[in-house]
C-alpha cells in the first residue's frame, strides 16, 4: 500500500510503502502491526522546478508603480488616522476645560452664597445683640431714674 506519510517543505507528499499485518482477532478488538518500508531509492523525490515567468520592463514598471501607490495610500491612511486622533484629543481637552470652568463657576457661586448667608446671619446676630443691649440700657436708665426720684431715706 502506498500512503503519503508526510509532506516535504514544498508541500508535496512523500510516499512510502506501508505493510500492515493482522496479529490478533478477538471479540474485544483487533491488533495490527504496521511496518514502514523505506523507499526503494532511499531518496526523497524532488518536485519539478517551478517555471519562472519572464517579466518585461513594462510589467516591472507597472508593479513598482502599484507598490508605490499602495505605499502612498497606506501613508495617507496613517496620516488621516493620526489627524483624527489629534482632533479627538483636542475635543477631549476642550471638554475637560469646559467641565473644569463649569465646576469652578459653580464652586465660586456656592462659596459666594455661603459667604452671603454668613454675612446675613452675622448681621442679624449683631442686630439682635444691639437690640438686647439697648433694652438693657433702657432698663438700667429706668432703674437709675427710679432710684433718683425716690427719696434717699426709703432705700
Amino acid at each position: 500500500i502506498l500512503i503519503p506519510t508526510c509532506i516535504n517543505i514544498d508541500g508535496f507528499p512523500i510516499f512510502t510503502e506501508i505493510l500492515v499485518k493482522e496479529l490478533d482477532k478477538r471479540a474485544s478488538g483487533q491488533a495490527f502491526e504496521v511496518i514502514l518500508a523505506p523507499d526503494a531509492k532511499g531518496e526523497i523525490p524532488l518536485p519539478p522546478p517551478k517555471e519562472k515567468k519572464e517579466m518585461s520592463l513594462e510589467e516591472i514598471q507597472k508593479k513598482l508603480e502599484a507598490a508605490e501607490e499602495r505605499r502612498k495610500s497606506h501613508e495617507a491612511e496613517v496620516l488621516k488616522h493620526l489627524a483624527e486622533k489629534r482632533e479627538h484629543e483636542k475635543e477631549v481637552l476642550k471638554k475637560a476645560m469646559e467641565e473644569n470652568n463649569n465646576f469652578s463657576k459653580t464652586a465660586e457661586e456656592k462659596l459666594n452664597q455661603k459667604m452671603e448667608a454668613n454675612k446675613e446671619n452675622r448681621t442679624a446676630r449683631m442686630a439682635a445683640l444691639n437690640e438686647k443691649f439697648k433694652e438693657k440700657d433702657k432698663k438700667l436708665e429706668e432703674v437709675r431714674k427710679a432710684k433718683e426720684t425716690k427719696p434717699e431715706g426709703e432705700n
